[in-house]
């Protein structure tokens, strides 16, 4: 696994603007600044460096992940972690509904709504909201839109006639292992370098590649003892 350059879609919040700083050239050696984000912990790269996804954003977000439940179910636990309210939208609520009762310590930060009935949730920057689309292969379009402080995160288990539409309007996307004849599907509206698509089938569950425009990170996401008692380990398969 490799990793190149830092991604527009793997970054935190943006923070207040202020007065430029000056200081002389030749102090430059001595400077240091902390380095860190704001965001959701959605694994670790081939260096074992953090890599973080800010969902919490003031402009629309759509990410789109083609892969597994569980890692949808991870980024929807550690989402909740961060403040945020996450709404899943599902046709299957038993998949979610341990999840949705063991997330908050019994408040409601997870919630479970029907397919095309999530309602408008009031996101505004003091009390985010991500929602998790987990409507099968043909997402509806509906009502649930990205919005300032509001999130969309669109689960697709495999290639779709509506995957080539979100995976060109998707702000992030996020492919786990695939089949080669999707894998070229995929690296042809992704603009892939032909190692890239050749690895995608060849993927460990857990690892995902994560495009953001010309950037592309292959991220490791392990689960917290807690996470896998609640969830079990990492698969791609449901």
């Amino acid at each position: 696994m490799g990793r190149t350059g830092t991604s527009k879609g793997l970054r935190g919040l943006i923070g207040p603007r202020h007065a430029g700083h000056t200081m002389a050239a030749d102090h430059l050696g001595a400077l240091s600044l902390p380095v860190g984000d704001d965001g959701v912990v959605i694994g670790d790269d081939a260096e074992g460096r953090p890599q973080m996804v800010g969902f919490h954003r003031s402009t629309p977000y759509e990410v789109l992940l083609i892969g597994g439940l569980w890692t949808a179910q991870v980024l929807a636990l550690r989402a909740a972690g961060t403040g945020a309210r996450v709404a899943v939208e599902t046709g299957r609520a038993r998949e979610w509904t341990v999840l949705a009762q063991a997330a908050g310590a019994g408040l409601e930060c997870i919630t479970l709504h029907d397919v095309g009935r999530v309602p408008p949730m009031g996101a505004t920057v003091g009390s985010p909201v991500v929602v998790v689309r987990d409507c099968g292969m043909r997402p509806p379009r509906g009502r649930v839109v990205s919005s300032p402080w509001q999130s969309v995160l669109t689960l697709l288990p495999y290639l779709s006639p509506v995957a080539p539409r979100l995976l060109r309007t998707a702000t992030l996307v996020g492919v786990q292992r695939v089949s080669p004849q999707e894998a070229q599907q995929i690296g042809r509206i992704l603009g892939l370098a032909q190692s890239e698509v050749e690895a995608l089938p060849t993927l460990a569950d857990g690892v995902t590649l994560w495009c953001a425009g010309r950037e592309r990170h292959w991220v490791m996401t392990s689960a917290t003892d807690a996470e896998s008692g609640l969830l079990g380990v990492a698969r791609r398969m449901d």
